[in-house]
């Protein structure tokens, strides 16, 4: 399957790629799918896929946790070295084009004390939402990657539904 047609299986298809590496083969090693798990569990577990409720939770955390994603890739990358080329490419354009400008702007805000203000929390409430909606995508793809049978947000929503 070439990467063009795997980002867009996934609804990922919005990123900026060059068109050469969009029409390369998506291959996948043993180590791809090795980082793509210790990723894929990261995002699971903290706030990057997981709602903030208007009646708990902190912004100030929430931002702290969505930019923890650059050193617990960084992580990630070193440890597997250059044995995971395919992890890598994704985990580096989700971080620079998606992750990046969220983390951007609200870590100037934050320090400008943006979360003192009810309306700004709102706002980064809505703003949140969006990049989860995008970041849920690229854990899906990184559960695809992982070669995870079932993906485990989708059980997850499955159960809240019923």
């Amino acid at each position: 399957m070439k990467w063009s047609r795997w980002l867009e299986k996934w609804g990922m298809s919005n990123l900026k790629i060059n068109l050469g590496f969009a029409e390369m083969e998506f291959q996948p090693q043993d180590e791809d799918r090795d980082a793509a798990w210790e990723m894929y569990i990261e995002l699971l577990t903290r706030i990057t896929t997981q709602a903030l409720p208007l009646e708990s939770g902190d912004e100030l955390t929430a931002l702290k946790s969505i930019y923890s994603l650059f050193p617990t890739t960084r992580e990630i990358i070193k440890r597997h070295k250059r044995h995971a080329q395919e992890f890598t490419k994704i985990a580096i354009i989700v971080l620079n084009q998606v992750v990046r400008p969220f983390t951007a702007k609200w870590h100037k805000l934050s320090l400008q004390q943006a979360f003192d203000d009810p309306e700004m929390c709102r706002q980064f409430r809505q703003e949140l939402e969006a990049l989860q909606q995008q970041l849920i995508h690229y854990t899906a793809m990184l559960g695809d990657m992982a070669g995870v049978e079932k993906d485990l947000i989708l059980l997850e929503q499955l159960e809240e539904t019923n």
